[in-house]
């Protein structure tokens, strides 16, 4: 075990010899509702979560221009792309709201901003974690505004070339930087989750803490990355797969939560330190059944 990889998230110390992080990604599938918004939380406090997870966006600078009166049918009737994509982003007084509901549950909160008006949004409400999303990894600026507030940050790599995910490091730089396996396909085929990436970062950035972030539908390839070593994990968490939303169908309701966190640790306590020995209840069948001593 490398006890440098290891880094402390609040009051919290995620890496290597440490329970796995796990992260249920609310999103955006509160569809704009902040009593969505608290039944999910409620359901990750539930399953045993440590965090919850949301994503910040300002809808002029994250929709292409040529996109925003392209209409569409939404929950709330037909309307414009960019009407759409505000009706999703909570105010600051829906998201102060949200914070207290997590502060009174007791489960830590974070958020990917995915431009730095958005990123400006969630530090005021100081969370001790932050994420970059895939999409953004590339966004040198926004690498930069997150490195300025000094506080962790969890760098998905789904859509990137090893190259990108370089020089995103580089800028970054390794210091409050974790990295997280992802693919970006929702939901992803199993064939294409390629976990095996788990250990070729952990290969590359020894001293980085290293995740996964999962968008297929099921539970075991989430639970494979803790064998893998992965030290935290993200799924997104829905009411109900069939739900509005281009998330929905690759998010784990709160029962399969509940399924996941139990399975993962089990696993941690499965997989023990790697040193053999013979355990007090193996030494009667030992005893028992060993014919040659």
């Amino acid at each position: 075990m490398n006890s440098d990889r290891i880094i402390k998230i609040g009051d919290r110390l995620l890496g290597d010899g440490q329970p796995c992080f796990i992260i249920a990604e609310i999103g955006i599938n509160h569809n704009g509702s902040v009593e969505n918004a608290k039944k999910m939380i409620d359901g990750a406090v539930l399953a045993g979560c440590d965090s919850v997870k949301f994503q910040k966006r300002t809808p002029e600078i994250c929709v292409p221009k040529d996109q925003w009166n392209i209409e569409r049918d939404t929950p709330w009737g037909r309307m414009t792309y960019i009407d759409y994509r505000h009706k999703i982003e909570f105010t600051k007084e829906q998201f102060a709201e949200i914070v207290d509901y997590c502060s009174d549950k007791g489960i830590s909160w974070f958020a990917s901003c995915w431009d730095e008006t958005a990123l400006e949004f969630i530090s005021y409400f100081e969370p001790n974690l932050y994420k970059i999303a895939s999409a953004s990894l590339t966004d040198t600026s926004l690498l930069l505004k997150h490195k300025e507030l000094g506080k962790p940050v969890i760098l998905s790599t789904g859509m990137s070339t090893m190259e990108e995910i370089k020089t995103a490091t580089e800028t970054f730089g390794l210091e409050n930087l974790l990295i997280a396996h992802a693919t970006s396909t929702y939901p992803c085929p199993i064939e294409e989750l390629n976990l095996k990436m788990i250990t070729t970062l952990k290969s590359l950035f020894p001293k980085t803490v290293i995740g996964y972030s999962g968008h297929e539908t099921g539970l075991a390839p989430t639970e494979a990355a803790v064998t893998l070593g992965a030290a935290f994990v993200e799924r997104h968490i829905t009411l109900d797969r069939a739900s509005w939303g281009t998330d929905q169908a690759a998010s784990v309701e709160v029962g399969g939560f509940m399924k996941l966190v139990a399975n993962i640790r089990d696993i941690e306590k499965a997989l023990g330190d790697g040193v053999k020995r013979v355990y007090e209840s193996e030494l009667e069948p030992r005893k028992k059944l060993r014919r040659i001593k």
